[in-house]
């Protein structure tokens, strides 16, 4: 099953006293791009949860929103910065004294410059912390891979359409190529005995210029490898590895061949046909610019 890059995920869980929410987010990109956010003083986490998703995710820009708050009660030290507390109350005593205001000075007001007090929690153990993380991951990754695939397949519905489409037009080709060289070949007649004004025009000389005429504006070769370009691309849509690199390059080659048609055609319809191939070849490369 093909997967869109674009997806979201969330979850949130009370584990181990600690309520725990994970978002993943991502959008298309070339290759796999992975940034975080993650609540101060767990930043150890930066590196585990992109080696654990890089695991899952082949590519795609991915964003992680990562909360950790603890609920329990736990061991903790607050810590006076005695000389910074020193430093304040001295400067709030000199301006009473220089501009005669009342000292009024307070624990109270004193403990508002919070700079003053440190705190320090006791070590957690991040082994612990990660397994609680990765549960909650697991079940935002469910849901955030639930939502890449649905989207794929709305894509691969599309470019499946657009392909078919394609395919028709294709079949117009060969349809009207053949009827090009008739044309050619009785413009040829009519042209020559109207400058020579004789019916006995040289049949093997008309049928030699139709023969090159033909050879030149022969397509079934680009019509043959863009039909075998589709069936490939179609076969690697059900694919479930990731194939978006390998899709661009056949579209690449989808679009050359279409190139080298238009570049043969002298005829008109054959000519719109082209340009509505190139159309939707270009609608399907800008689709699969979003497929992992």
């Amino acid at each position: 099953m093909i997967k869109s890059m674009t997806g979201f995920g969330r979850c949130e869980e009370v584990i181990s006293g600690r309520d725990i929410i994970v978002e993943i987010k991502s959008v298309n990109h070339r290759y796999f791009e992975f940034s975080s956010r993650i609540t101060r003083g767990y930043g150890f986490l930066d590196e585990k949860l992109k080696s654990y998703l890089q695991s899952k995710i082949s590519r795609g820009k991915i964003d992680v929103y990562a909360s950790i708050e603890t609920m329990e009660n736990t061991d903790a030290q607050v810590l006076v910065n005695h000389s910074l507390a020193a430093g304040y109350v001295n400067a709030l005593r000199e301006l009473a004294q220089r501009y005669n205001l009342r000292d009024d000075i307070s624990v109270g007001t004193v403990s508002r410059y919070s700079d003053i007090f440190t705190v320090h929690k006791a070590p957690e153990d991040e082994q612990i912390i990660w397994d609680s993380v990765r549960q909650v991951t697991d079940q935002a990754l469910t849901a955030f891979l639930k939502m890449r695939e649905i989207e794929g397949e709305r894509l691969k519905a599309d470019v499946l359409q657009r392909a078919e489409t394609i395919l028709q037009t294709v079949g117009k080709i060969e349809e009207r190529s053949p009827q090009t060289v008739s044309e050619y070949q009785q413009k040829l007649t009519q042209k020559l005995t109207e400058l020579l004004s004789d019916s006995n025009i040289d049949e093997q000389r008309i049928l030699t210029e139709t023969a090159i005429f033909a050879d030149k504006i022969a397509v079934s070769e680009e019509t043959v490898r863009l039909r075998s370009h589709f069936e490939q691309f179609s076969n690697m849509l059900n694919s479930n590895e990731a194939i978006g690199r390998k899709l661009d390059f056949i579209v690449q080659e989808m679009n050359r061949e279409a190139n080298t048609i238009g570049s043969k055609c002298i005829d008109s319809q054959i000519a719109y046909m082209v340009v509505d191939i190139k159309a939707e070849i270009e609608k399907i490369r800008e689709q699969i610019q979003n497929i992992e």
